[in-house]
């Protein structure tokens, strides 16, 4: 996999998902909440259940905790709905914000209020997506893993994976959207274990800020990732 890689600081990474590893698993809730709703309980016929599914393992959330959730999602008449918002950061660093909410008003407000606050804008719907593209990404610390860079890449590219690369202390495994469950499944059976697994919208083109403008922007991810409503934050700054 060409391009960037956002996984140059594996313990760093790790502390602050552990930190924040309560609200990571509220927003994984809600959206199996989503999928749920949207496809039904049973991920053997919902896609998107199985993709989430996938996230949540990921994330070190326990079965029990899915399966849970899973069910309480069939019986719950929560309704939330998924939403996208486009903008730029810093030295107009695109920025992409996946939300879910009951309350579109309320979160378009705190969304917007984090890029006024960062001096970024909230743009319209179209005004940066294009310059993204939506891929299946498995990221494997190369630290425990079970094989070495050669016999992984066979593995992910005869699953079906589209391209695979080493990036700083990890493997990254780029997939078509509609192949990523086949890919992650089979890797998964092989036993192994992912720091990352989901559908992303990954960048053409990267921007490269100096140091005050990467310090801006990092407040500016942290500040919509710090919001409820925000899933998921897209961007293509270098960091």
């Amino acid at each position: 996999m060409s391009g960037h890689s956002k996984w140059h600081n594996i313990a760093a990474k790790k502390g602050k998902a552990d930190a924040a590893r309560g609200k990571i698993f509220t927003k994984l809730g809600r959206e199996l909440l989503i999928a749920v709703k949207e496809g039904g309980p049973d991920p053997a016929g919902n896609s998107k259940l199985k993709n989430v599914i996938a996230k949540c393992k990921a994330a070190n959330m326990p079965n029990d905790t899915i399966n849970n959730a899973i069910k309480k999602a069939s019986t719950s008449n929560e309704n939330y709905e998924e939403l996208t918002y486009e903008g730029y950061g810093t030295g107009g660093v695109a920025v992409i914000v996946k939300a879910s909410t009951d309350n579109k008003n309320r979160t378009a407000a705190d969304v917007r209020h984090v890029f006024d606050k960062a001096g970024g804008n909230l743009g319209t719907t179209g005004c940066v997506s294009y310059m993204f593209e939506s891929k299946g990404i498995i990221v494997i610390e190369k630290e425990g893993c079970p094989f070495d860079e050669d016999e992984l890449m066979m593995m992910a590219l005869e699953a079906g994976a589209e391209d695979f690369s080493s990036e700083d202390e990890v493997y990254e495994i780029k997939t078509a959207p509609s192949d990523f469950t086949a890919v992650e499944e089979n890797l998964s059976e092989k036993g192994l274990k992912f720091l990352e697994a989901g559908i992303q919208m990954i960048p053409s083109t990267y921007i490269t800020l100096d140091e005050s403008g990467s310090q801006k922007m990092q407040r500016l991810i942290d500040n919509l990732e710090d919001l409820d409503d925000v899933l998921e934050v897209y961007h293509n700054w270098a960091e």
